[in-house]
Protein backbone atom coordinates (compact mmCIF):
# COMPACT_ATOMS: atom_id res chain seq x y z
CA UNK A 1 0.00 0.00 0.00
CA UNK A 2 2.89 2.24 0.88
CA UNK A 3 4.43 1.84 -2.61
CA UNK A 4 1.23 2.67 -4.50
CA UNK A 5 0.69 5.37 -2.82
CA UNK A 6 4.30 6.70 -3.76
CA UNK A 7 4.45 5.47 -7.08
CA UNK A 8 1.23 7.13 -7.36
CA UNK A 9 2.71 10.25 -6.21
CA UNK A 10 5.43 10.00 -8.01
CA UNK A 11 3.38 9.91 -10.96
CA UNK A 12 1.27 12.76 -10.34
CA UNK A 13 4.50 14.99 -9.62
CA UNK A 14 5.88 14.37 -12.80
CA UNK A 15 2.63 15.17 -14.90
CA UNK A 16 2.19 18.75 -12.87
CA UNK A 17 3.22 20.92 -15.41
CA UNK A 18 6.55 23.21 -14.06
CA UNK A 19 6.80 26.54 -14.09
CA UNK A 20 8.94 28.23 -17.07
CA UNK A 21 11.32 29.57 -13.27
CA UNK A 22 11.82 25.95 -12.60
CA UNK A 23 12.22 24.89 -16.20
CA UNK A 24 15.97 23.46 -17.16
CA UNK A 25 18.32 23.71 -19.34
CA UNK A 26 17.97 20.53 -22.13
CA UNK A 27 20.53 18.31 -21.72
CA UNK A 28 22.80 18.65 -24.69
CA UNK A 29 25.98 16.42 -25.38
CA UNK A 30 29.39 17.83 -25.29
CA UNK A 31 30.08 18.31 -28.84
CA UNK A 32 26.34 19.95 -29.55
CA UNK A 33 27.30 22.48 -26.70
CA UNK A 34 30.95 23.01 -27.77
CA UNK A 35 29.56 23.43 -31.57
CA UNK A 36 26.95 26.51 -30.14
CA UNK A 37 29.48 27.78 -28.16
CA UNK A 38 31.78 27.76 -31.38
CA UNK A 39 28.97 29.44 -32.93
CA UNK A 40 28.26 32.23 -30.31
CA UNK A 41 31.45 33.26 -30.42
CA UNK A 42 31.57 33.12 -34.40
CA UNK A 43 28.70 35.22 -34.85
CA UNK A 44 30.27 37.69 -32.12
CA UNK A 45 33.20 38.36 -33.46
CA UNK A 46 31.66 38.83 -36.73
CA UNK A 47 29.12 41.42 -35.98
CA UNK A 48 31.23 43.07 -33.00
CA UNK A 49 34.73 43.55 -34.65
CA UNK A 50 33.81 43.07 -38.64
CA UNK A 51 30.50 44.93 -38.72
CA UNK A 52 29.71 46.69 -35.64
CA UNK A 53 33.21 48.47 -34.48
CA UNK A 54 33.56 49.94 -38.29
CA UNK A 55 30.83 51.73 -37.63
CA UNK A 56 31.58 53.08 -34.52
CA UNK A 57 34.83 54.16 -35.91
CA UNK A 58 33.94 55.90 -38.72
CA UNK A 59 35.25 53.77 -41.56
CA UNK A 60 34.98 55.71 -44.75
CA UNK A 61 33.65 52.18 -46.14
CA UNK A 62 31.03 52.72 -43.13
CA UNK A 63 30.03 56.12 -43.98
CA UNK A 64 29.45 55.69 -47.85
CA UNK A 65 26.66 53.12 -47.09
CA UNK A 66 25.44 54.96 -44.88
CA UNK A 67 25.29 57.92 -46.67
CA UNK A 68 23.85 56.03 -49.58
CA UNK A 69 20.97 55.24 -47.21
CA UNK A 70 20.62 58.79 -46.75
CA UNK A 71 19.95 58.27 -43.36
CA UNK A 72 23.37 60.49 -42.10
CA UNK A 73 25.93 59.14 -39.29
CA UNK A 74 23.64 59.07 -36.39
CA UNK A 75 22.28 55.53 -37.85
CA UNK A 76 25.18 54.53 -38.65
CA UNK A 77 26.75 54.98 -34.44
CA UNK A 78 23.27 53.41 -33.55
CA UNK A 79 23.28 50.56 -35.77
CA UNK A 80 27.01 50.26 -34.88
CA UNK A 81 26.49 50.50 -31.41
CA UNK A 82 23.58 47.66 -31.23
CA UNK A 83 25.67 45.32 -32.93
CA UNK A 84 28.70 45.59 -30.47
CA UNK A 85 26.29 45.04 -27.51
CA UNK A 86 24.76 42.47 -29.25
CA UNK A 87 27.37 41.13 -29.91
CA UNK A 88 28.93 41.38 -26.11
CA UNK A 89 25.25 39.43 -25.30
CA UNK A 90 25.56 36.76 -27.52
CA UNK A 91 28.60 35.51 -25.38
CA UNK A 92 26.41 35.31 -22.08
CA UNK A 93 24.45 32.17 -22.12
CA UNK A 94 20.95 34.20 -20.57
CA UNK A 95 21.31 36.57 -23.15
CA UNK A 96 21.85 34.96 -25.87
CA UNK A 97 19.00 33.92 -27.04
CA UNK A 98 17.07 37.39 -26.61
CA UNK A 99 20.56 38.68 -28.70
CA UNK A 100 19.86 36.37 -31.62
CA UNK A 101 16.08 37.46 -31.57
CA UNK A 102 17.27 41.07 -31.95
CA UNK A 103 19.84 40.65 -34.56
CA UNK A 104 16.75 38.72 -36.34
CA UNK A 105 15.04 42.36 -36.54
CA UNK A 106 18.47 43.77 -37.34
CA UNK A 107 19.29 41.61 -40.26
CA UNK A 108 15.81 41.68 -41.47
CA UNK A 109 15.72 45.49 -41.53
CA UNK A 110 19.66 45.41 -43.11
CA UNK A 111 17.72 43.13 -45.82
CA UNK A 112 15.41 45.36 -46.81
CA UNK A 113 17.36 48.53 -46.81
CA UNK A 114 19.64 46.76 -48.94
CA UNK A 115 17.01 45.92 -51.38
CA UNK A 116 15.05 49.45 -51.13
CA UNK A 117 18.27 52.00 -51.11
CA UNK A 118 20.89 50.08 -52.04
CA UNK A 119 20.07 48.72 -55.27
CA UNK A 120 19.79 45.17 -53.81
CA UNK A 121 23.34 44.38 -53.57
CA UNK A 122 24.76 41.70 -51.51
CA UNK A 123 21.03 41.82 -49.89
CA UNK A 124 21.54 38.06 -49.59
CA UNK A 125 24.09 38.54 -46.58
CA UNK A 126 21.75 39.15 -43.73
CA UNK A 127 19.44 36.62 -44.77
CA UNK A 128 22.40 33.76 -44.43
CA UNK A 129 23.45 35.28 -41.19
CA UNK A 130 19.48 34.94 -39.82
CA UNK A 131 19.80 31.24 -40.47
CA UNK A 132 22.21 30.87 -37.06
CA UNK A 133 20.58 33.42 -35.33
CA UNK A 134 17.87 30.96 -35.53
CA UNK A 135 19.19 28.27 -34.13
CA UNK A 136 20.60 29.97 -31.45
CA UNK A 137 17.61 31.60 -30.41
CA UNK A 138 15.66 28.35 -30.70
CA UNK A 139 18.37 26.20 -28.72
CA UNK A 140 18.52 29.24 -26.35
CA UNK A 141 14.73 29.67 -25.48
CA UNK A 142 14.97 28.19 -22.15
CA UNK A 143 17.27 30.90 -21.41
CA UNK A 144 15.39 33.28 -22.60
CA UNK A 145 12.26 32.51 -20.81
CA UNK A 146 14.12 32.44 -17.63
CA UNK A 147 15.67 36.08 -18.24
CA UNK A 148 11.91 37.39 -18.91
CA UNK A 149 10.71 35.19 -15.84
CA UNK A 150 13.49 36.89 -13.81
CA UNK A 151 12.52 40.34 -15.13
CA UNK A 152 8.83 40.01 -14.18
CA UNK A 153 9.77 38.93 -10.73
CA UNK A 154 12.25 41.72 -10.11
CA UNK A 155 9.36 44.07 -11.53
CA UNK A 156 6.69 42.14 -9.13
CA UNK A 157 8.36 43.19 -6.55
CA UNK A 158 9.30 46.49 -7.17
CA UNK A 159 5.77 47.34 -6.93
CA UNK A 160 4.77 46.00 -3.91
Amino acid sequence: MAAEIATASTVLAAAAPVSPARATAPVRGRHATIALRALRIALALFFGVASGAPKLFAVPAAQETFDQIGAGDWLMYVVGGLEVLGAIALLIPMLSGVSAIAFIGLMTGATVTSVTALGGEFWYTPLVLIVPLVLIARVQRHETVRLVTTARQVVARKRR
